[in-house]
């Protein structure tokens, strides 16, 4: 289970890189994915060969990756949709022409994971061969229906049992291109995607469950791989800024309560059943069923990391954050979700394959037969 986080998913990148070196034999029957997240877990769905060569592969792309070839960052886009924004909110949304979806133009991450997906006309084929071969389970891709507030998750895979219930569903289908985007539309910087009579967005944004998707699927065991670095007392208890907040720090922490707390408290409500079930045993757990977890984060604040290479963005983009304060925060978290710079990924990656190997008895743990 992969979680979002925008660049921030690279550190993923680095986890799978070691887990294929240590264990090349593994592979994942259901592999679900939010956001950022949601395009490793594609990735690794739709690779036709071994994890090694699906990590080795999925590596070369996030260290190529740069921001122009996520959105951009013109005068035709940045600006003008800034400067519309800013039109309409002054006129009370009377200012003529059409309002600006989003902040940023992501057709180049539309073109890129085309290309890298290997796509023909937005379809996928290596999802559907890899669960024709029995390699693959269950891929599930988790969005926003923006018109009626509903967590949706789109499921392909054979012998699927969808889930209804008033806030979040599944729904089988056969996960394009367009999914992807939908699920890594982060509000307002990304813009929504049409999949049939509705907008859809980033998964993140009101998913309270995200391991429900892998236990609905009918997994035992998880490996949740999070991108948020769990603070310590100490460092929790450290102010981020000095003074009034700026717009940046309010952001960030916005952002980090809505895509990230959420594992956190679903892993403990997780935990909590796993207790409970364990104390009432035999007949008395009915149709519950006890699930291994097994929950990986960075050993590092990874927006704090991302402070260090803010200089090298884009300029018209460094330009807009800055006006967001995001040089007064010690943690720009908000801006460690845009940080597309290949030196701040490559970094991302290793600390992710660090983090890994100092966890390889944990992970040879759950892996096990």
């Amino acid at each position: 289970m992969l979680t979002g986080g925008g660049a921030r998913a690279a550190y993923q990148v680095g986890l799978l890189r070691c887990l294929a070196r240590v264990a090349p034999e593994t592979y994942f029957p259901i592999i679900t994915g939010t956001s950022a997240g949601g395009i490793n877990a594609v990735f690794l769905a739709a690779h036709r060969k071994d994890l090694a060569s699906a990590a080795h592969k999925l590596s070369e792309l996030w260290t190529e990756l740069n921001a122009e070839q996520v959105y951009r960052i013109g005068p035709g886009s940045l600006v003008s949709n800034v400067l519309r924004w800013g039109t309409r909110l002054i006129s009370g949304g009377s200012a003529p022409g059409p309002s600006p979806r989003s902040l940023l133009d992501t057709r180049p991450l539309q073109a890129y994971l085309s290309k890298a997906l290997r796509c023909v006309d937005g379809e996928i084929p290596g999802i559907a061969e890899n669960i024709a071969a029995g390699r693959l389970e269950a891929l599930a891709l988790t969005t926003l229906r923006y018109a009626t507030g509903q967590t949706v998750t789109w499921v392909q895979g054979r012998a699927l049992t969808t889930w209804e219930r008033p806030t979040r569903l599944g729904v089988n289908t056969r996960i394009s291109l367009h999914h992807i985007m939908a699920s890594a539309a982060l509000p307002l910087a990304f813009p929504a995607v049409k999949l049939g009579d509705y907008w859809y967005g980033d998964g993140g944004i009101r998913m309270l469950n995200p391991l429900g998707p892998a236990v609905h699927l009918g997994a035992e065991r998880i490996l949740a791989i999070s991108t948020r670095h769990q603070r310590s007392a100490a460092e929790a208890s450290e102010p981020l800024i000095d003074g009034y907040p700026p717009a940046a720090q309010v952001v960030g922490s916005m952002m980090n309560a809505v895509f990230l707390d959420a594992l956190d408290n679903d892993a403990a409500h997780l935990e909590r059943i796993n207790r409970l079930l364990a104390a009432a045993g035999g007949e008395a757990a009915g149709a519950l069923r006890p699930i291994d977890l097994l929950v990986l984060r960075p050993s590092q604040d990874l927006g704090r990391l991302a402070a260090e290479f803010e200089p090298k963005l884009p300029k018209g983009l460094r330009f807009l954050t800055r006006g967001w304060g995001t040089r007064q925060t010690k943690s720009p978290d908000f801006l460690s979700l845009l940080m597309f710079q290949p030196d701040y990924l490559k970094r991302l990656i290793e600390i992710g394959e660090r983090d890994a190997e100092e966890s390889s008895d944990e992970l040879m743990r759950i892996l096990a037969p």
